[in-house]
């Protein structure tokens, strides 16, 4: 059976197997499946902004286009000895385990098909189908472990070019570690927030994770994430003249919009609805904001989401370079994101 054991994957994924053409990469912790899949792909040495050598599919494009898969894989290129085929979203879509078994009884001969999964309990279609296989590998990912994060930590300080005192890893780490990639904008918000400084103190942590002050920006993130414009204003401005720094209100937004990043990933992968994704979410939602959230994980896409974090980190970044302006500037950047979302509300698009 050809499948590796959780603390296995990181030495197989670092040289990995070439007799495997097919391989499915899942887990409950969707950060960390999106950043092996990546990096295995990377190891194919094969161009990933080529559309004629990686073909990208959704699985749900596969699910609807039966047959889609199987067609990609038997399809010989023109501009390259392989093709990659990489398939995002798996879940428990009938058709494509289907055709995953019949790719494992007969694999491509000059395609590489890697698969992003969820969480797939044992005896799922598609986890079996691979695991059962003697050329395709299954390769599972949970929630990093302590030596994990530290890790993580380091590789993400060492590209910044930064150090972090032993004091601030240790409040850092407390607040890390239940998914890779919230983990890893965790990191990047601490480095953004410190740009300018070689070394990284237990101040900074203390400032990023947010204190009671920080809880007093709710209602204006809340605020923003529903799309009421004038709430937010009012909100913001009146913490802010109660002497409360805009950035807690910049990093409270980021903090919530990676969270519902994470849920509505888990929403599209798994197909179900905001209501089941906010009732199972690890930790538990207030519930008093369990409508909220809902509503913002139906109206918002996971690209919206995504340029919506971009514009925070912008913006964060700008209130460091010029502190005189750090108030109008996190309310340009927060002012966007609720016109955004207002419209969305209305039945925009996405």
């Amino acid at each position: 059976m050809a499948q590796k054991k959780a603390f296995e994957v990181d030495s197989w994924l670092a040289r990995p197997d070439p007799r495997f053409t097919i391989v499915l990469i899942y887990g409950p912790d969707r950060g960390l499946v999106s950043e092996r899949a990546r990096g295995f792909a990377e190891k194919t040495g094969l161009p990933l902004d080529d559309p004629f050598t990686v073909v990208k599919l959704d699985a749900g494009e596969a699910e609807r286009d039966e047959g889609r898969l199987l067609d990609e894989a038997r399809t010989v290129s023109m501009f390259s000895d392989r093709r990659l085929l990489w398939v995002r979203n798996a879940g428990a879509q009938k058709s494509l385990a289907e055709d995953v078994k019949v790719l494992v009884a007969e694999p491509p001969r000059d395609a590489i098909v890697l698969i992003e999964a969820g969480d797939l309990k044992k005896g799922a279609a598609l986890r079996s189908a691979v695991e059962g296989a003697a050329l395709a590998m299954a390769l599972p990912c949970y929630a990093d472990e302590a030596r994990d994060v530290d890790g993580v930590i380091d590789a993400e300080l060492q590209k910044a070019g930064m150090t972090i005192s032993l004091e601030a890893r240790q409040a850092l780490r407390r607040n890390l570690g239940g998914d890779r990639l919230a983990t890893r904008g965790e990191i990047e918000k601490l480095v953004l927030y410190c740009h300018g400084q070689d070394a990284i103190g237990l101040e900074d942590v203390r400032a990023l994770a947010g204190d009671v002050s920080g809880q007093s920006f709710d209602d204006a993130v809340d605020a923003v994430l529903e799309g009421r414009i004038d709430a937010f204003d009012a909100a913001f401005t009146r913490q802010c003249q109660a002497g409360t720094h805009p950035f807690v209100a910049l990093s409270a937004a980021m903090r919530q919009l990676q969270a519902i990043q994470v849920m509505r990933a888990k929403m599209e992968a798994e197909g179900r609805n905001a209501a089941a994704i906010v009732a199972g979410h690890k930790p538990p939602v207030f519930f008093a904001r369990r409508k909220l959230v809902e509503k913002v994980l139906e109206r918002w896409s996971g690209e919206g989401l995504a340029r919506a974090l971009e514009r925070l980190q912008g913006a964060v970044l700008q209130t460091r370079r010029r502190p005189d302006l750090s108030t109008p500037l996190a309310r340009q950047a927060l002012l966007a994101i609720a016109a955004e979302s207002a419209r969305l509300g209305r039945g925009g698009g996405r």
